[in-house]
């Protein structure tokens, strides 16, 4: 029986940001992970006022039979989440002045969790603002750098009513 020709992930990639363009929508990312119910191929798309779950649908029905020739068991797509990890140069850009957390491969000016405001993506290093300093990370040593997401007491508060007594 002969072999099946399979589409590598980067070719789905690359039909799927020409599809995200015609719909006007960002793709993040895409991967193909093997878990243990089978292999994922997941697309991460956004758009800047947010996308809504019948944009994301109107996507997964134009893309799934383009990318048919991947070899998965599951497609999904779906927002990346307003913590997603910073990757592109586009997604430091856009950061730039919002508080992150960032964690290193190993110990980095004695440490390897650091939290502050993202200055930007310069020369090759991520340069945030610790407190009055400015500390530089060379990229290839950075492990993950994301939005901090704060929430505030109001956040927490739950405003079901409460039961009658």
């Amino acid at each position: 029986m002969p072999n099946r020709q399979t589409m590598p992930v980067k070719d789905a990639a690359r039909v799927a940001q020409k599809l995200a363009d015609e719909l006007q929508l960002e793709l993040v990312d895409v991967e193909l992970v093997k878990e243990p119910t089978g292999r994922f191929l997941r697309f991460y798309v956004e758009k800047g006022d947010g996308v809504s779950v019948n944009e994301l649908e109107a996507f997964h029905r134009k893309l799934q039979p383009l990318v048919e020739l991947v070899d998965y068991d599951y497609m999904e797509v779906s927002s990346p989440g307003a913590d997603r990890p910073l990757k592109t140069e586009r997604d430091f850009e856009r950061a730039e002045g919002i508080a992150v957390e960032l964690s290193t491969y190993r110990p980095i000016h004695g440490a390897k969790r650091f939290t502050g405001e993202l200055k930007g993506l310069v020369n090759g290093e991520i340069v945030l603002k610790i407190g009055a300093e400015e500390l530089s990370f060379p990229r290839k040593d950075v492990a993950v750098v994301r939005p901090r997401i704060e929430f505030t007491e109001r956040d927490l508060e739950d405003d079901s009513p409460s039961p009658q007594q």
